[in-house]
Order: structure tokens, then C-alpha cells, then sequence
């Protein structure tokens, strides 16, 4: 039998009710998780700041030893306004439900592309994480391909599958976020201190058309889902290892310009890193450039159809390319 009759012939395993059920667990996990962090600091409107900064050891241990204490305290104080006030359920609701749908477009891009070409995959699992420990509530979600690729152009569209459904899907949040964004106070554009998010190129070109201050406007729970959004798929199309944009380089320019753009990708970055750490006090980079140096380490397997991409999947490639700088942000966040 020929490979390509293999893949013809191929049938995908059908998710069992198990299954299912695991999948949406996890994804009701992650909207709770993301509903609470979408309310607090500094996405949400509790702020969750030190009253003090401690200075001597004393005042550190003491800061460290009660943490957890405080931590559990701020998430139980932050579920009872949940139900309790229905502003705060508003705005939580607005991020959750904003995010998960970028990132439930995302994945189901994935999903079915790789159901067209007969590509054994699962159903897209949601990572939760306590709320402030994974900022969003969550670190995304995944799927897993559980059989081979049958070909370059298979790599192509299911790669690519992913970004443009998920970009697609926070445009429309976007604009809501930035077109009902509200002007700060004198007290807000005084503070100091604190997180500041970088608006991307996108964020930028919306503002444009609404007349709208970034710098001088507070954010709200559309913009942050957005711009969440938008930092999910800048990272994904980073042409690194087995990331979205690390299989469209791969199925357009092949396998040895991906190993090496792999490399410079993670050197670039680390680079980056170091200068927004010094010059912009922006630890963000670090965890980018961490993630490009797994990317490094885990093994591409080769399809067995290497047929090049025809021109029009190469023109959605240079499309890809406007979609990363459009969503880039060197330095995501940096600390005043």
C-alpha cells in the first residue's frame, strides 16, 4: 500500500462520551479560572497590590510566610463580589467568555483542518491555572496530533488553520474593547507603579479609527481579552520548532531553513529579552525566549509527501506574516 493511499483510507478515532466529558471539565475549569482572574489585578477591577513594600528581613519573611493566607483570602473575597454584584459578574463574564472564544477558535481551526485531511487528533484541552499565577487564568489550550502528517500542504493548512480562525475571532473583540474604552482620570494618569500592557500594531490602527488614547485610556474586559488574544498568536507564529509558524515556514521554505530559523528566532529573542529587562524593566521576554529554546528540542517528524506549496498557500503564508507583526509585542509588559 502507498503512503498516500494509507492516509486515503485513514478514518480518525471519534472522541468517546469520556472523552468528551474530560475536554468539557477542563473547559469549564479554565471559565471559572478565567472569570475570577478577569476581575482581578491587572486585569480586573480589585486591586490585589501590597498595601507596603517590605524592606528589612523581617518584614519580607513575614510578606512570603502569610502569602498563601492573603492569596486564598483575595480569591474567596473575589468569587463572593462574583455573586454578588452584578458589575463584577458582568466584567468577569466579558473576559472569560471573550478569551475562551479567540482561544476555542483558535484550537478549532486546528481541529478541523486536521479532521479534512483524515489527521487522528484531539479535541482541543484548556489549560486552567489559578487566577494570578496564570494572569488570564489560563495558559491556552492544545491539541494533540496522535498520527502522521500525509504531506507539506497538510503541515500548511492545519498550521496555519489555527492563527487566522483565532485572529479572525478577536478582531470583532478588539474593536469593542478599544471603541468603548474610557478616558483615565487625573488620579489614574498620575499613578505610579504597577503593570503596563504594550498595545500592539493592531490595537494601534483600531484606536486610529476611533479616535481613541491608548496611553491616556483605561483598559476594559474586552481590550484585555484582546490583547491576550493577540499575544497568543504573536507567540504561536513565532517560525520556531513545532509553534503555528514553525509549520508554515517549514511546509514553504522546508526543512533546514526551519531548523535554522528555529535557532536564530530563540537568539533574537533571548537578545531581546536582556534589553527589555534593562532598559524597559520588562520581564515578559524571558518566558518567550524560554518557550523558543523547548521549541528547539522537540522533534519534527517529516511527512511523507514533499510536494512544495503552490502559490496560493505561499501568498496565505506572506498573509501570516502581516497577521505576526500586526499582534508582536517585544516586550508585552513592562513594569513602571
Amino acid at each position: 500500500m502507498a503512503a498516500n493511499d494509507f492516509f486515503i483510507d485513514y478514518r480518525p478515532e471519534r472522541p468517546d462520551l469520556r472523552t468528551w466529558a474530560k475536554h468539557i471539565f477542563f473547559l469549564l475549569l479554565t471559565f471559572c479560572t478565567s472569570t475570577i482572574a478577569g476581575v482581578l489585578y491587572p486585569l480586573g477591577i480589585i486591586d490585589t497590590m501590597p498595601e507596603s513594600d517590605p524592606q528589612d528581613w523581617p518584614e519580607i519573611i513575614q510578606f512570603f510566610t502569610t502569602l498563601p493566607g492573603r492569596y486564598f483570602a483575595l480569591i474567596l473575597d473575589a468569587v463572593h463580589k462574583l455573586f454578588s454584584n452584578a458589575e463584577y459578574l458582568q466584567y468577569g463574564l466579558s473576559f472569560s467568555v471573550s478569551l475562551l472564544f479567540i482561544l476555542l477558535s483558535h484550537e478549532m481551526g486546528h481541529y478541523i483542518a486536521c479532521r479534512i485531511y483524515r489527521v487522528d487528533a484531539t479535541l482541543p484541552l484548556f489549560i486552567p491555572t489559578p487566577p494570578m499565577i496564570g494572569p488570564a487564568g489560563t495558559f491556552g489550550a492544545f491539541i494533540k496530533i496522535r498520527s502522521p502528517m500525509p504531506s507539506r500542504r497538510a503541515v500548511f493548512d492545519i498550521g496555519v488553520a489555527g492563527p487566522i480562525a483565532g485572529f479572525i475571532a478577536l478582531i470583532p473583540v478588539a474593536i469593542i474593547g478599544v471603541a468603548t474604552m474610557q478616558p483615565a482620570t487625573i488620579a489614574q494618569s498620575s499613578a505610579t507603579g504597577g503593570i503596563v500592557f504594550t498595545d500592539p500594531l493592531l490595537m494601534k490602527l483600531i484606536a486610529s479609527l476611533f479616535n481613541v488614547d491608548l496611553a491616556h485610556s483605561v483598559g476594559n474586559p474586552f481590550y484585555f481579552a484582546a490583547w491576550v488574544g493577540l499575544l497568543v498568536t504573536a507567540l504561536n507564529l513565532i517560525p520556531s520548532g513545532q509553534l503555528d509558524g514553525g509549520h508554515v515556514l517549514y511546509a514553504v521554505l522546508g526543512k533546514g531553513v526551519h531548523r535554522w530559523t528555529g535557532r536564530i528566532a530563540f537568539v533574537v529573542m533571548a537578545t531581546l529579552s536582556v534589553l527589555g529587562f534593562l532598559y524597559y524593566n520588562s520581564p515578559s521576554g524571558f518566558l518567550i525566549a524560554i518557550l523558543l529554546g523547548v521549541m528547539m528540542r522537540i522533534r519534527r517528524p517529516e511527512p511523507w509527501d514533499q510536494t512544495p506549496l503552490d502559490k496560493k498557500r505561499k501568498a496565505v503564508a506572506f498573509l501570516t506574516l502581516v497577521m505576526f507583526v500586526l499582534c508582536f509585542m517585544p516586550f508585552p509588559i513592562h513594569i513602571n
